[in-house]
Formats: C-alpha cells, sequence, structure tokens
C-alpha cells in the first residue's frame, strides 16, 4: 500500500497584464504529496524545501488553463440576454465586464449551460442588436507563474484513492483573471447608477454613532498587517484614510508617523497609532487637507466601497504622496450595506479589484500597479460569525507607486 505525506500551505499563481501584476493566494489545509497535482517539480521542490519556503514553478499557456479557443467566442441577440438580466433585476450587460454564464442559458446558438451555472462569461463587445460573449478561462492565454509555501507537516497515511486537488485549478476556479482587461481594452465599470447608495443622507449622520468594532475577523486583519508591513519603513510619514480605531499597522515601525483622516472624532481619538487625526468627509469635499508629496505612503483599509467621488479622490492622493511612494488599498467582502455604492455590489470581488485598478489608472499618477487577493484560510474559532462562516474573511489588495514627475 502507497504511503503519502501530507502538509497544509499557502499555494499561489502569479501573472502580468498589460500595466499590472497580479498574485492570488489559497491556502489548503490538506496537501496530499502522492495524489494531488502539483504542476512541474513543484510537489518535489516544497519536500526538499520544508515549511516555511517558498517553491516556485513556471507554467506555459495551455500547460495548466486552457488555451484561448475561438469557438468560446459567440454572438446572441441582445433582446435574449436583456430579457435574462431583467428577470434577476440585474443593469444592463457592460463591455469587458463578467457575469454567469448562467444568464445564456436558452440563447439562440449556445449549448450545455444550465441557469444555475455561476462560471464567468466576459462581455467582449456590444452592438445594435447583438452582444458578443466569451467563455474563455479569464486567465486563458497567461503564463503563470506557480508557487507554494508549506506551512507545516501533517504526518503520513496508507493511500487509499479519494478527492483530488488540482492546486492551479483550485485557485484559478471562479475568479482569478477577472481583475484584467482583456487586450488592454478599457472596462465599462461605469453606469449613470454606480454610485448611488440606498442611504444618500449625510454622511457626517450616519458615521456620528461610535463603532468600536471589527469590520473583519482577526486573521483578515493579520493578513492585512502583513501587507502594509511590506511597504512601511522606519521615519516614513503614512497618511491612514478613512481611519477608525485600528489602523492595521500592527508590527510596522513605530517610528514611522501615523496621521488619520476619518469621519468620527472617538474613534480617531481611540486609535493608538495615530500621531494626528482630522475630521473630513471625503463624499462632501474630496479634497486632501495636505500639501503636496507631504506622504511617504497612503493606506486605505475596507472602505474604498463607500466613495462616491474616487476619480477625484485617487487624484488627490497621488498630488500628496512622495514620488515613488505607494498607495495601498484593501477591502473584504462585508461593508455598511446602508453606505456602499451600488457598483460594488453589483460587481463580482475580482471585479471589484478591477474597478479599484481603473481609479489607479484614471488619476494619471500611479505606475507598477499589483493586485493581491488572499483565500481559503481557517476563520478563527473565537469570531462572532464561526462556525456559520468556517473560512477567514478574504482580504483583496491593490496598489500603485507614485510616478515620478516628468
Amino acid at each position: 500500500m502507497q504511503r503519502t505525506k501530507l502538509a497544509s500551505g499557502d499555494c499561489f499563481i502569479q501573472w502580468q497584464s498589460a500595466d499590472a501584476r497580479h498574485t492570488d493566494r489559497q491556502f489548503f489545509s490538506k496537501i496530499d504529496f502522492w495524489r494531488d497535482i502539483l504542476p512541474g517539480g513543484l510537489g518535489e521542490q516544497l519536500l526538499d524545501n520544508g515549511p516555511g519556503i517558498n517553491a516556485e514553478v513556471d507554467v506555459a499557456p495551455g500547460e495548466q488553463i486552457p488555451h484561448v479557443d475561438a469557438r468560446a467566442v459567440h454572438s446572441v441577440r441582445k433582446q435574449e440576454v436583456s430579457a435574462a438580466f431583467s428577470v434577476r433585476h440585474l443593469t444592463e450587460p457592460c463591455e469587458g465586464r463578467f457575469y454567469p454564464r448562467g444568464l445564456l442559458a436558452g440563447c439562440l446558438g449556445i449549448s450545455d449551460i444550465f441557469r444555475q451555472d455561476p462560471h464567468p462569461f466576459r462581455v467582449s463587445r456590444i452592438e445594435d442588436e447583438d452582444i458578443k460573449v466569451d467563455l474563455n478561462h479569464p486567465l486563458a492565454g497567461y503564463p503563470l507563474k506557480v508557487g507554494a509555501r508549506i506551512d507545516r507537516f501533517l504526518g503520513t497515511r496508507e493511500e487509499r484513492g479519494g478527492h483530488c486537488n488540482d492546486i492551479v485549478a483550485d485557485i484559478a476556479e471562479m475568479g482569478p483573471g477577472m481583475q484584467c482587461r482583456r487586450d488592454n481594452t478599457a472596462v465599462s465599470f461605469i453606469h449613470p447608477h454606480a454610485f448611488d447608495r440606498i442611504d444618500d443622507t449625510d454622511d457626517a449622520e450616519f458615521y456620528q454613532p461610535s463603532r468600536l468594532v471589527h469590520h473583519i475577523d482577526s486573521k483578515a486583519r493579520a493578513i492585512i498587517n502583513g501587507i502594509y508591513q511590506g511597504f512601511i519603513k522606519p521615519d516614513m510619514r503614512i497618511l491612514d484614510l478613512m481611519s477608525s480605531w485600528v489602523s492595521h499597522l500592527d508590527g510596522v515601525p513605530e517610528s514611522a508617523e501615523v496621521t488619520g483622516l476619518g469621519m468620527n472624532t472617538t474613534e480617531l481619538a481611540a486609535n493608538p497609532r495615530l500621531a494626528s487625526y482630522q475630521l473630513h468627509d471625503l463624499n462632501k469635499t474630496p479634497s486632501l487637507p495636505y500639501t503636496d508629496a507631504s506622504f511617504d505612503t497612503v493606506i486605505c483599509s475596507v472602505s474604498v466601497e463607500y466613495l462616491i467621488r474616487p476619480f477625484e479622490i485617487f487624484t488627490e492622493v497621488g498630488r500628496i504622496l512622495k514620488p515613488g511612494g505607494h498607495f495601498i488599498v484593501t477591502f473584504s467582502d462585508r461593508w455598511f450595506p446602508p453606505k456602499v455604492i451600488q457598483l460594488w455590489t453589483e460587481l463580482h470581488p475580482f471585479e471589484r479589484m478591477g474597478l479599484v485598478l481603473e481609479y489607479f489608472r484614471q488619476s494619471g499618477q500611479f505606475c507598477d500597479l499589483s493586485t493581491e487577493s488572499y483565500r481559503g484560510w481557517a476563520r478563527p474559532d473565537d469570531d462572532k460569525y464561526y462556525p456559520q462562516r468556517l473560512l477567514a474573511d478574504p482580504v483583496y489588495a491593490v496598489w500603485g507607486r507614485r510616478k515620478s514627475p516628468d
């Protein structure tokens, strides 16, 4: 009887689109080195390296994700698609956006799709009477780097067959690639109601009550802390945009000076990481009350989804950042329903990273754009949503570096 070694670990896929670098990470609680599919020599590297050491292999287009197939691109009647959207109370389709394939069930010329199919298709082009839809995998055609790091070994067992994890396919399922433009063609995210909200009253009234609670679980907070630690060095000046009573800056150098900009005095005063703070309503006044090039790094944690004037604000962030400084935006899949913008609720989580990338692009002030996602970690058992939700809150991050003056 074959004996197999087991481990838990953090695996990732990484690729480069036209103007951004993307990394999508997923935690696997059990990796079976005999049965699971690990590309190239990745499994052997992991066993040789042991816990805590990265292993990486390059994967050519078509090796793990199928090649782009022209037969997966179809033209469907616009009237048919619009009817399906109307039944689900969705806004009209937009070019470049992704939608569940089930919306195409019954369309003339497309077969083998059932109405509950959640896999994505992209709207490539909208014409007078027809819509061109692309059923290729969002990552089709991209060369990938695939990597992993063992968290710990789980011992060995006798192998008797059973479920097989395909590491790349599992990570790439239902999301990765949807944050990218296709052929560097802009996505039509914005529609007339994109920045509408359920509660459009003065934000100052909504944020007047203090909310000294965590909005994401402790594992997600630790991941965000780790992201910020990679950017913040000693003696830097940091702006915590849309700040509250925590800044997710545990472990960053104490000499880094953090300024908070937020909406609630009690919350800001309770934040031990802030050297100073200021009340400011960005949705009412998107200009930032700071001089040009006055900060080394700007962070925005689990708040970007509330901005109704994001293009102006991202331009302002570029203005107050020093050349070479970074703006890092992190978010999850939880928000205050009354104040989130309508567009955010319409998008797939990975498309939300694509939307934030557009905020960076439209400002014209950032380069070296990147996205990163974290999924699959166990929810801490002391979290109030355990065991209703067994996985930790996902984390999505988008960042860019301030361009140097021409």
